[in-house]
C-alpha cells in the first residue's frame, strides 16, 4: 500500500474503512458473510452491533435488499444462514444510480439530446 493510499484511508472515510473501522473490526468483529458485490458484513461476539465493510465506494444503496433486513435487524438471521425465498417476479437487485452518468433519462430529457442538436419543442428565452 502506497504512501498516499495510507494518507487518505487516514483523513477519508468515504474511499473505504477508516484506519479506527479497521482496527475495530479486527478486535471486536465476527465476520458473518459476504455478498456478491464483495461488500463484507461484521457483528460483535454478543450481536450489539452489526456493520458492512464496502468493496469500493460507500453507497447505501449497494446494500441488497437480504443484507439491509440483517444490519437493521429486520430478521435475526444473516443470508448467508437463512436465505430469503424468491418470487418468480423479483428482479435482482442494482444500486440507486440517481445523480450519476448512468442514471436514466427519458428520451425527451434534455440529457440526451445533444447541446447543438436543435429541439422542436423547446426556444430559448431572450430578454429583448
Amino acid at each position: 500500500m502506497g504512501l498516499w493510499t495510507r494518507i487518505k484511508r487516514l483523513l477519508t472515510w468515504w474511499d473505504g474503512q477508516t484506519l479506527n473501522t479497521q482496527f475495530y473490526t479486527w478486535r471486536k468483529g465476527v465476520k458473518v458473510g459476504q455478498d456478491a458485490d464483495g461488500n463484507v458484513y461484521y457483528r460483535t461476539a454478543n450481536d450489539a452491533r452489526r456493520w458492512v465493510i464496502y468493496n469500493g465506494e460507500i453507497e447505501g444503496s449497494r446494500v441488497s435488499p437480504d443484507w439491509h433486513g440483517w444490519l437493521h435487524r429486520t430478521w435475526d438471521k444473516a443470508p448467508t444462514e437463512a436465505p430469503l425465498a424468491r418470487k418468480p417476479w423479483e428482479k435482482p437487485h442494482v444500486e440507486n444510480l440517481t445523480g450519476t452518468a448512468m442514471a436514466y433519462a427519458p428520451a425527451t430529457s434534455i440529457r440526451r439530446i445533444a447541446p447543438a442538436e436543435r429541439r422542436p419543442d423547446y426556444e430559448a428565452w431572450s430578454p429583448e
